[in-house]
Order: structure tokens, then C-alpha cells, then sequence
């Protein structure tokens, strides 16, 4: 499903690909661009079809191997263009929860390695059916956007099916405060809390839980996702930041690693899930 960054992405693509053709110096191929820029020619097919985002000194060291330096500040501005892209929830709420569930259904689908930090609910990746249930139909009442419950949960559920493929990974960070929010019912809870012990010893997941009364090195922030090494995505009340310029991915991941350092995994991880799930009355 495309994306306002991915189309984006694609028409910087074409105009690279239109600059190198247009060389004053003749028609370049795009072994022969490589060649000039010292890279490798893959690097020069992904960013030509849109499938690598450039970074500022690529598309100045672009601009000099095609012998137009002058365009830099043209190529440049449509970087910045969508390096951050704001993806309102009014928008995109618009016809329901189910078309975002299945965006991103189609996003992690083509990951394989997955980074998370939640701080005020247990992780979609993980939640039960009724857990998500409750999620959606709070947020379609705040929202006042169209109430497809059912069809959001069963796409959310959907999205679950990644954690039982071979060759992926999911990096899973909550605060303890997650687990305790009071989103639901004692029992949907009490059978989410269930579900979290259950996800501790499988091989795709790596559950980390940072103790209520764990030292923090940063403020917990909001919460977000790191696709790869491709896109970060960050949510807030009024839209969803999609970030895919390197530096910002890679502070990103030092967030989480810097996270990871005050949570507990494993047996001690259950430990604290455990704890929750006796607190709650049922």
C-alpha cells in the first residue's frame, strides 16, 4: 500500500534518474554514475526507484557526477519535503481503524527485525483480541471516527501471524506502567497479563519489561517503532511521524538501547508481568 513518503521517495527517484540521463556530459549509465561516485551500482538503482532515501551529501555528490552542482538546492528541498511526515489521524481515521491496521499489516510485513517502545499500552504485536477490542472502540468515541471495530481487531490479529515466521525478530520494550492501565476490564486484562507470560520464552520475541521503580536515563517519551533500518514511526494524539532519514533512525535506536539498559528480560520480566496480573480483582 503506498504511503504520501513512499510516492514521494519515488518522484525524487525519477528526477535522479532524469538528471543522470540529461548529463550534459551525454546519456550516463547508471554503472558509469557508480563509477564517477565511487559506490556500488545497487546504490544507484535503489535510490533511482525509490527504494533508499538519499541523504544530503548523496544528492550534492549526485548533482557534481552529473555535471549540474546548481540542482543540489532543488534536490535537497524535496528531501526535506518528506523526511518527517505528518500523517493525521483525522485523515486517515477518516473511513475507520481497519485501512491504518492494514497499512501497517502491509509495513511489517516487509520487516524483519522490529524495535518497540510502549509506555502507556501493552503492544499491538502482542495484545489479545478483546485487549484490542477495547482499544479501538475507546479511540473511535474520542476520535468520533467510524466505529469498524471488528474489522481493526481482526487486521490487528492478522499482523500477529509475522511473529510466527522463520527469520524475524520482534524487540519489544514497555514500561510497567503499560501493564497497568486501567484500558479495559479486570478480566481482559488478567487475560492479557496471561498472554505476556506465554510470549516470554518465544523465539521471535525479545520481551522487556523497564520496572516502575527502575532507574531511568531518559524521560519515557512517546512511544514508537523502528522498522528495520528504514523507517521510525512515532505517535502522537493529533497524527503519526513517519521518519526515514538516517540520523533520526539512528537516535532512534539509541533511545531504545539506552531504554533496554533499565529493563529486566526473561524469567525477571515474567516476574514483574506476574506481579501485575496478581494486583488485578477479577
Amino acid at each position: 500500500m503506498s504511503t504520501d513518503y513512499q510516492r514521494a521517495r519515488v518522484e525524487l527517484g525519477r528526477r535522479l534518474r532524469e538528471l543522470r540521463i540529461e548529463s550534459p556530459d551525454g546519456r550516463l549509465t547508471g554503472m558509469e554514475l557508480a563509477q564517477r561516485l565511487g559506490w556500488p551500482q545497487s546504490k544507484v538503482s535503489k535510490l533511482e526507484n525509490g527504494r533508499q532515501t538519499p541523504t544530503d551529501d548523496d544528492l550534492r555528490a549526485w548533482a557534481e557526477a552529473v555535471g549540474q552542482p546548481a540542482v543540489f538546492a532543488e534536490l535537497s528541498s524535496r528531501l526535506k519535503g518528506f523526511e518527517s511526515h505528518i500523517r493525521s489521524w483525522r485523515r486517515l481515521l477518516a473511513v475507520g481503524h481497519a485501512p491504518v491496521q492494514e497499512t501497517w499489516n502491509t509495513l511489517v510485513g516487509e520487516t524483519r527485525t522490529l524495535h518497540v517502545w510502549d509506555d502507556h499500552v501493552v503492544n499491538g504485536m502482542l495484545q489479545t483480541a478483546d485487549y484490542a477490542r477495547n482499544i479501538f472502540e475507546r479511540l473511535a468515541e474520542f476520535r468520533r471516527s467510524p466505529r469498524d471495530t471488528e474489522d481493526a481487531v481482526r487486521a490487528r490479529m492478522k499482523r500477529q501471524e509475522w511473529l510466527y515466521r522463520p527469520g524475524r525478530q520482534l524487540n519489544v520494550l514497555m514500561w510497567e506502567s503499560a501493564l497497568r492501565a486501567q484500558i479495559c476490564p479486570p478480566e481482559v486484562l488478567a487475560a492479557q497479563m496471561d498472554r505476556l507470560l506465554g510470549v516470554v520464552g518465544m523465539d521471535t520475541v525479545r520481551l522487556g519489561i523497564v520496572p516502575s521503580d527502575a532507574a531511568l536515563r531518559l524521560p519515557p517519551g512517546n512511544s514508537f517503532w523502528i522498522l528495520d533500518d528504514r523507517l521510525v514511526t512515532v505517535e502522537d494524539w493529533h497524527a503519526e511521524l513517519w521518519l526515514d532519514d538516517a540520523e533520526t533512525i539512528a537516535l532512534y535506536r539509541r533511545v531504545w538501547d539506552t531504554f533496554a539498559e533499565s529493563a529486566v528480560f526473561g524469567a525477571e520480566a515474567q516476574q514483574v508481568i506476574a506481579r501485575v496480573r496478581r494486583s488485578i480483582e477479577v
